[in-house]
Order: structure tokens, then C-alpha cells, then sequence
């Protein structure tokens, strides 16, 4: 009897383990069951206290037992459940084209990203032969491909060609993984990439690094490629061929007078004739802004180069038609050819930009042909602003003193302050070999801005110990002058080192006049400060002796090319007479500078000169002297 009920639960336990997954709680209460029916029935019907023992314990340990098979069976459903969700989270996602198909080939389920893919509705495409949507170049494909994933057992993809339900064939990357049920194949999942998609993609990222999206002209990338080609091919066949680069004169004015897209439409049309009206054997690009660059083949000569170069000028010019405004244009073009063998594309280029820049400098609408004489003189202003730049940066840069004198009594009455930088090669450098580049390249304004600051500390320095107080001069750059902010900059300057403004003067030249609304503005401003002001170089520019009387001017310094040959030149010396005179007579100052001989003191004096300024009595000097001479 005790064999037969053992037999019954371990079939119990066997049937129970095939209970669905949502009945394991009804499997264990009947275990349970079963487990108290086996004590009791051990209790009653056993009368051997060993058998009883045992009896009891077995139902214990098959009690256990069957917990633990429950609980593992229990983590496997919710896995699998778990799996189920994940597959139909799948199915709905549009991110991916996705299809299951049976053993037949008939599609089971597909979600809304396939069935976008094929043109089908959801309703067409459930229980429809997948075959007819594979195009008939690809059926074998196919086929072997679903053959070779349910060989293979594992997911095996291949590029195919699929008709969309318009008949547009669609080139597809079809991914297929076989479908295990009870170690048996059910059927086939799938999975889609649109390589239409990616193909078009790929090809307008293309564009978009080799085209103009504006012009649809070629760019600067695709322009060097291509040069580099061309100049190879040329080499093989030792022939010439020759670089323009072509910049449209004064088209800011453009933008700023009719707005951007005026702009646009002028640069469209620039496009549309340099394409249009060259011959074959050219290559046209945009390579940015208003600039255009065009490579001509088969060039016999330079004089042929020059000749379409002239061409392309008269192409540009012809009026162009904006909104019904018409408008007339040219352009600078710098002509380089392929003369040169060690020339590759890059050098090449470079030196059409620098001829470009040639022709700008010469006032614009014309080509100049490239010329190796310049390539030196290029390579130093590089060098020089390299240089000027790591020397603001590294502070490379001194000040030395010029004392200016009284005519009548000898004494110091004002020192000017000379910019020197020492570099760390070429030892210390006059302004006139890296000042004139410094205003080219805006570098001015930081390198002005330091020396009025460092001027006015030094004078407010030499104060504070005592020394004689004379105003300090600095010179003032053109740039800094058309800054707005000019007074505000200077005051800032005077409160941070504590200088009185009637210790600082400023020196301007009498190009920096001809703006007399600006200068007038400005001069007021500064004046104001109670900053004095000096006109230096006057002479040498084009001053109308109307400004003279209306700006509030303290004194004019003469030239020293006129002071030079005071005594030899007698024209100069009736300059000289002449600006003492008609200074005066507007209560201005005086100051000759460049006075070295003592008969240049005596014309001065005789003309009643206020000051003067030169080697005669110091050359400029560094602070250490400068202090003896306010000392002495």
C-alpha cells in the first residue's frame, strides 16, 4: 500500500510540472495537500514508530522537493514571458522593417515600418506569398539565402532588390534568422535596411563636401583635388595649364546696400556666366564668399593666360539685372601658370592668392600674372606677424624717452615716449621696420593701447619721486582713433595710473584729419579729459589751415625732412618760417623735431621756434637716463 500512494505523488509531480504558468500557485496548495494527507495516513495506518518516522520524513522532503521545482519553473515562465514581451515590443516598433514568415514562406505578422517598406497595408500583407513582393532578378537570391539561415541555423543577410507595391523596385539589405519551435524550424523572421536610402544619403553627404550648395559649383576641397590631377596630367604631357582667382571688387557694398540676398542673387548669376561662357577646357569653383578660381587647360603661354584672364574681367562686367535694379560690377583676378616644376597644387594656389592681393593693392579691377620676385618679400610679412603676435604675447616690447627742450631757456618741458622692440634675435628694432605692418595688420591697437599705459605709468613713476613734471607724448595710431570709445579708453588709462591728464599729450598726423565730423567728435572728447593734443609730421599731409583754427589743437610739431635742410634748401626754410608764423598767429606751439646742428638752432631761434626735439641735445634713451636728465 505504502509503494502504491508513493507511485501516485511522484505522478502527481510529474503531471503538476506541466501545469500551465499562471497554475503554479494551484500546483503547490495541492502538494501541500497531498503531503498532509501522507502524514496522516502514515499516523493512523503505520503502527511501527521507525516506519512512521521515515514516512513522515519522505512527505517532508517531497513537500521540499516540489517547492523547488516550482520556484525554478516559475523564474522559467516569467523569463519566457519576459521574451514574449520583448518579441512584441519588436513587432510594433517602427524602427525597423520587420516580417515573420511560416515554413511556406507566407507572411505571419509584419509591423508598420514593413509594411510602409513594401507599399501593402497590414491587412495585404498577413497571409500574402512573401515571393511576389521579391523582384524576379532576385527570387534565386533569395531562396538561397533562407536555405543557407535554415542550414546553418543561424542569421545570414544579403543586398536584394524588392518591388514596392507601385512597382518602384527598392534595393534592401535583407537580414533572415531561422525560428526554432521545439528544436524544429517554424519559419523564417525578416529584418530590412533600405539601402536607397543610405545610397542617397551617402550621395548628398558627397555633394555636401565637394559642391557649393548655393552655386552648385565646386568647392575648395573638390577645386584642389582636381587641381592636383590636371597639374599631374599636365607634367605627363609637358604641357601648361594656369590658376585664376577671381574676387568680385567692392561686393560688401552690395550686402550692405540691398540686403543678403541681393548679394546671393549676384553671386548666382556670377556662377551661371563663368560656367556658361568658358571654353571646355576649364574648371570652375567657388571656393567661398565673393571668391571664384578657375583652372584653364592646354595653355600655350602666359600671354594666353593673361589674354583669358582679360576675357573673364569682361565676362563680370556686363550689367547684371537684380529685381529690375541693374547693376554694374568688376572684379580683381590673380593669374598664376604651371611654369614652374617643382610647383605643386598648394604653391600653386598660394601664389594666385598672392597676385590677387597684388592687384588689390593696385586699385582693383585688373589680373597681374604672378611673379617669383615676390614670393621673399610674402614670406617675410608672415614671418613679421608671427613674430609680432608671440611679442605682444611675450610683453617683447620697451620704451625710450625723448626729451623735448624749451628754444629760450634750455629746460625740459616735455619727454616723448618711442616704442622699441627688443627682440630676442635681432636685437632692439626701430618703429619704422615693424610699425608700418603693425597698422596693416590691426596689431596697432594692442601694441598702442600698451604704450599709452605704460607711458603714463612711467611719468606718474618719475612724479612720485619727485622729478621735475612735464607732460609725456604718445603717439596715437589712425586705427585707434576710429575707435569710439577712444576718450573713455584713455580715461580709463589716466585713472588706473593715477596720471593728472595735463601730464599725457597726444600726438596725431594730419592723415587722421580728414574725417572732420569723427575728428572733431573725438578731439572734444579727449580735450575734455584736459588731455592735450600735438599734430605731428604737419607739413608732410594735406591739413586745411581751416581745421588748424577749428580743432582744439595745443601745438604743431614740425617735420623733420623740413628742419633737415633748413640751412641748404631755402624753400624749406620759408615752410619753416611760415608755419611758426601762421601757428602763432592761431595761439599754437611750435616744436621742430630732427634738430642735430647748431645753425638749425639759430634759424629756430631767430624765427621764435616755442621748442625743439632731436639729437641735438639727446637722442631718445632708455628710462634709467631719461630719469638722470629729470634728475640733472
Amino acid at each position: 500500500m505504502t509503494n502504491n500512494w508513493k507511485h501516485y505523488l511522484i505522478t502527481r509531480l510529474r503531471r503538476l510540472q506541466q501545469l500551465p504558468i499562471n497554475e503554479s500557485w494551484l500546483a503547490k496548495l495541492i502538494v501541500a495537500m497531498l503531503a498532509v494527507v501522507w502524514a496522516v495516513i502514515t499516523i493512523m495506518l503505520v503502527s511501527s514508530t521507525l516506519y512512521k518516522v521515515v514516512m513522515i520524513g519522505t512527505a517532508i522532503i517531497l513537500l521540499i522537493a516540489a517547492a523547488i521545482v516550482f520556484t525554478k519553473a516559475s523564474k522559467h515562465s516569467d523569463y519566457k514571458n519576459d521574451q514574449a514581451a520583448v518579441v512584441a515590443a519588436m513587432i510594433r516598433s517602427e524602427a525597423v522593417p520587420l516580417v515573420i514568415l511560416d515554413q511556406s514562406f507566407t507572411i505571419v505578422e509584419t509591423n508598420e515600418s514593413a509594411d510602409y517598406v513594401l507599399g501593402f497595408p497590414h491587412e495585404e500583407n498577413i497571409g500574402s506569398y512573401f515571393f511576389n513582393r521579391v523582384d524576379a532578378g532576385s527570387k534565386a537570391a533569395f531562396q538561397q539565402l533562407v536555405d543557407q539561415a535554415l542550414q546553418s541555423g543561424e542569421a545570414t543577410k544579403q543586398n536584394m532588390t524588392i518591388t514596392h507595391r507601385t512597382g518602384f523596385p527598392l534595393e534592401l539589405q535583407i537580414v533572415c534568422s531561422p525560428v526554432l519551435k521545439e528544436e524544429a524550424h517554424s519559419g523564417v523572421i525578416i529584418v530590412m535596411h533600405d539601402m536607397s536610402d543610405r545610397k542617397r544619403n551617402v550621395e548628398r553627404i558627397r555633394y555636401m563636401a565637394y559642391y557649393d550648395d548655393m552655386t552648385g559649383l565646386p568647392n575648395r576641397t573638390l577645386f584642389q583635388i582636381r587641381l592636383a590631377e590636371l597639374l599631374a596630367a599636365a607634367r605627363e604631357e609637358e604641357s601648361m595649364l594656369g590658376i585664376c582667382y577671381l574676387d568680385l571688387d567692392r561686393f560688401k557694398l552690395v550686402n550692405a546696400s540691398f540686403g543678403r540676398e541681393f548679394g546671393d542673387m549676384l553671386l548666382l548669376q556670377v556662377a551661371e556666366r563663368l560656367h556658361r561662357d568658358l571654353q571646355d577646357q576649364h574648371f570652375v569653383a567657388r571656393m567661398e564668399g565673393d571668391e571664384f578660381a578657375i583652372i584653364f587647360t592646354q595653355i600655350d603661354s602666359e600671354l594666353q593666360l593673361l589674354e583669358r584672364s582679360r576675357e573673364l574681367l569682361k565676362v563680370i562686367e556686363s550689367p547684371y539685372d537684380l529685381k529690375g535694379f541693374p547693376l554694374h560690377i568688376t572684379a580683381s583676378i590673380g593669374v598664376v601658370s604651371s611654369s614652374m616644376n617643382e610647383d605643386d597644387g598648394y604653391s600653386l594656389f598660394k601664389k594666385a592668392d598672392m597676385a590677387l592681393a597684388k592687384v588689390k593693392e593696385s586699385g582693383k579691377n585688373g589680373c597681374m600674372l604672378y611673379s617669383e620676385g615676390w614670393n621673399n618679400s610674402s614670406l617675410e610679412h608672415l614671418t613679421l606677424q608671427h613674430e609680432l603676435y608671440h611679442a605682444i604675447q611675450r610683453e617683447e616690447f620697451v620704451l625710450h624717452y625723448q626729451p623735448q627742450y624749451d628754444l629760450t631757456s634750455g629746460n625740459i618741458v616735455g619727454i616723448e615716449a618711442l616704442i622699441r622692440w627688443n627682440h630676442p634675435e635681432r636685437g632692439l628694432l626701430s618703429p619704422g621696420l615693424f610699425i608700418p605692418f603693425a597698422e596693416e595688420s590691426g596689431m596697432i591697437i594692442p601694441i598702442g593701447n600698451w604704450v599709452l599705459y605704460e607711458a603714463c605709468r612711467q611719468n606718474k613713476l618719475w612724479q612720485d619721486q619727485g622729478l621735475a613734471k612735464v607732460p609725456i607724448s604718445v603717439n596715437l595710431s589712425i586705427r585707434q582713433f576710429a575707435q569710439d570709445d577712444l576718450a573713455n579708453s584713455i580715461a580709463n588709462v589716466l585713472k588706473e595710473t593715477g596720471l593728472s591728464p595735463k601730464y599725457l599729450n597726444l600726438e596725431i598726423t594730419e592723415s587722421m584729419t580728414t574725417d572732420v565730423g569723427h575728428i572733431t567728435r573725438c578731439l572734444l572728447a579727449i580735450t575734455s579729459l584736459g588731455v592735450g593734443i600735438s599734430v605731428d609730421d604737419f607739413g608732410t599731409g594735406y591739413s586745411s589751415f581751416h581745421y588748424l583754427k577749428n580743432f582744439p589743437i595745443d601745438r604743431l610739431k614740425i617735420d623733420r625732412s623740413f628742419v633737415r635742410d633748413i640751412k641748404q634748401d631755402p624753400s624749406d626754410a620759408e615752410i619753416v618760417a611760415a608755419i611758426i608764423a601762421m601757428a602763432h598767429n592761431l595761439n599754437i606751439q611750435v616744436i621742430a623735431e630732427g634738430v642735430e646742428t647748431q645753425e638749425q638752432i639759430e634759424f629756430l631761434k631767430k624765427h621764435n621756434c616755442d621748442e625743439i626735439q632731436g639729437f641735438f641735445w639727446s637722442p631718445p634713451i632708455n628710462s634709467d637716463r631719461m630719469e638722470q636728465l629729470l634728475i640733472a
